[in-house]
C-alpha cells in the first residue's frame, strides 16, 4: 500500500481531533511526545516511524467519531493499547493518526452470576484477575505479560501464555466485543450467552485479527472458579531431549493435564539467573521444565506432583525442586519471566520469535534451531510454552557483527528456522501475531488463495484501507 494514497494531518484535522476528544488528549507537532508511539517492544529501529498525531479518546463515541473523520479525509489510523507486542503490529508505519486506548481502561462489571466480566481495551490483563479474585474467580486466556499489557492489545493479537496447555488462549474466553469498524460504525458481537449460531462467527474473525479490523470499545470475557491450590515443579535435565521428550509422554500417558509446562534451555535459564542474581543448579543442565499442577484437592495434586517428579527422575532429570507455596513458586517463575530481559546482556540486538510446532516435534525443532545457529554463527536461546509447542527463538547478534551484516543475517536464520518449523507442521507465529516485522514471511507460511481470501476480507471492512494498514500482508 502506496504512502502516497493518505492524506496528511493538518493543523485543521488535529483541532477537528480536540474537539472530539479534548485538546489535552491530542498530541501534535512535538516530535519528543510523538516518540514513544513510534515503537513497540521490537528492537530494530527500522521497525519504528513517528505517527502525525496521537489521539487519546475516553469512550466509544469518540473512537467512532474519530474513525468517521479518518475515513472521510483518508488518513491512515493505527491503534494502539500498552505497545508491548514483539511484532510491530501497533507502529504507524504510515504516520498519520495514533489511536491510543490507554484512558479506556475500566473494569465495567463483574458478573458472578454469568461467570463474565465487561472491560474496556485500555485495562491492564493483571488488574482483571486481581478483581476477579475477590470472587473466587479468574480470567484463565492472560498471556505472561500480565502486569504490562493491555486486555485489548491480547485480543487483539488472539495472546497465549504459560497457562494455555490448560486452559489453551485468549479467543476460548471472549465471548463478546463491541466493535468501531474502520468505516466509524459501532457493532456488537456476542455478549454474555454461551451459545451463539446465528450467521457467521465474526467474533473470532476480530480475535486476532491485529487491529486491521475494527477497534474493540467493550469487551465480554469469560471467567472460571479460581483453583485453591498451586504447585510448580522444576526439573533439570542433562540434555535437551530428555527434557522435551518427557513432554508428550506428560500429555499422553499421564492423564495429567498440567496447567503449564514451560521449557529453558541452558543459555536462557543461565542468563535469567545471573540477571537476577539466582543459585540454581543449572550449569551441569542443558534443558529445563517448568511444570505447573493446579486444583482443588491437596492429596490429589500431590499425587499428581509426586507422579510427575518421579516421570522427570526417569527420564534422567538431575534435580528437581517442587514449590508449594507462594514465595518459592514465585522464585522459579520469576526467572522465567526474566529470561527476555536478561538476554539483553548477551546483545543490544535480538529478534524475538514465538514460532510454533506440534508439541511431539519440537525436539526435532531444536535440533534444526541448533543446527540453523552453528552455520550462521548466532546464539539462539530457547525458552517456552513446551505444552502447546509455542517456543520463543531468540536470535542474538554477536557483538563482533556489524549491524549491517547482522540486518542480513537475522533475515536468514528467521526464514530457515520457519522452514524448519512448517516443515514440521507448525507456523511462523504462536502469539506475537505477524505486525509488520513478520509479514514478508506471509508467503512462505500460507497459499496464495488464502492470503487473497484474507485480503479479500480486509477491504470489505475497510474500503479505503485506513485501519492499520502496512500490517500482516506482504
Amino acid at each position: 500500500m502506496s504512502k502516497r494514497r493518505f492524506a496528511p494531518v493538518t493543523p485543521a484535522i488535529a483541532a477537528e481531533l480536540g474537539a472530539i476528544c479534548g485538546a489535552a488528549q491530542v498530541i501534535f507537532g512535538d516530535p519528543d511526545r510523538l516518540e514513544p508511539y513510534a515503537h513497540d517492544q521490537v528492537m530494530e529501529k527500522e521497525y519504528a516511524h513517528l505517527p502525525e498525531v496521537v489521539v487519546r479518546p475516553g469512550n466509544t463515541a469518540e473512537v467512532a467519531a474519530v474513525m468517521r473523520l479518518a475515513n472521510r479525509e483518508r488518513i491512515p489510523v493505527t491503534p494502539r493499547g500498552a505497545g508491548s507486542g514483539l511484532s510491530g503490529g501497533a507502529v504507524p508505519l504510515h504516520g498519520g493518526i495514533l489511536l491510543s486506548l490507554d484512558r479506556m481502561n475500566r473494569i465495567i462489571e463483574m458478573d458472578v452470576a454469568n461467570l463474565t466480566a465487561v472491560v474496556e481495551p485500555g485495562v491492564v490483563t493483571n488488574e482483571i484477575n486481581e478483581r476477579a479474585k475477590e470472587h473466587e474467580l479468574f480470567y484463565a486466556g492472560y498471556p505472561m505479560s500480565v502486569e504490562s499489557c493491555f486486555i485489548g492489545g491480547n485480543v487483539a493479537e488472539n495472546a497465549g501464555g504459560g497457562r494455555a496447555v490448560k486452559y489453551g488462549v485468549t479467543d476460548r474466553y471472549i465471548i463478546g466485543l463491541e466493535v468501531v469498524t474502520p468505516t466509524g460504525e459501532i457493532i456488537t458481537l456476542g455478549g454474555k450467552r454461551m451459545k451463539d449460531v446465528v450467521g457467521y462467527n465474526l467474533l473470532k474473525l476480530m480475535v486476532g485479527s491485529e487491529g486491521t479490523l475494527g477497534i474493540f470499545t467493550k469487551i465480554f470475557l469469560r471467567l472460571m472458579p479460581l483453583p485453591r491450590h498451586k504447585v510448580d515443579l522444576l526439573a533439570f535435565f542433562p540434555d535437551i531431549d530428555a527434557a522435551l521428550m518427557l513432554v508428550p509422554e506428560i500429555l499422553a500417558r499421564t492423564g495429567i493435564t498440567p496447567a503449564s509446562i514451560e521449557f529453558m534451555d541452558r543459555d536462557s535459564i543461565q542468563s535469567a539467573c545471573r540477571f537476577l542474581n539466582e543459585e540454581l543448579p543449572y550449569e551441569r543442565a542443558e534443558g529445563s521444565l517448568l511444570i505447573e499442577l493446579d486444583g482443588n484437592s491437596p492429596a490429589a495434586l500431590e499425587e499428581e506432583y509426586l507422579r510427575i517428579g518421579e516421570l522427570c527422575q526417569a527420564h534422567g532429570a538431575t534435580e528437581v525442586y517442587v514449590a508449594d507455596n507462594a514465595t518459592t513458586s514465585e522464585r522459579i517463575w520469576r526467572i522465567r519471566r526474566n529470561i527476555g530481559e536478561s538476554l539483553l546482556s548477551f546483545s543490544s540486538l535480538k529478534s524475538s520469535e514465538d514460532i510454533v510446532v506440534p508439541p511431539a516435534a519440537i525436539a526435532p525443532f531444536m535440533a534444526a534451531v541448533k543446527r540453523t545457529g552453528a552455520r550462521h554463527a548466532v546464539l539462539i536461546p530457547c525458552f517456552g510454552h513446551a505444552g502447546d509447542g509455542n517456543i520463543h527463538t531468540t536470535i542474538v547478534k554477536p557483538a563482533d557483527m556489524p549491524v549491517d551484516r547482522w540486518k542480513e543475517v537475522v533475515v536468514q536464520v528467521q526464514s530457515e528456522l520457519y522452514r524448519a518449523a512448517l516443515d514440521l507442521g507448525g507456523t511462523i507465529s504462536g502469539e506475537h501475531g505477524i505486525g509488520h516485522k513478520k509479514k514478508r514471511f506471509m508467503g512462505q507460511a500460507l497459499d496464495p488463495e488464502t492470503l487473497r481470501l484474507m485480503k479479500g476480507i480486509q477491504e470489505l471492512f475497510d474500503p479505503n484501507g485506513i485501519l492499520n494498514p502496512g500490517k500482516i500482508f506482504p
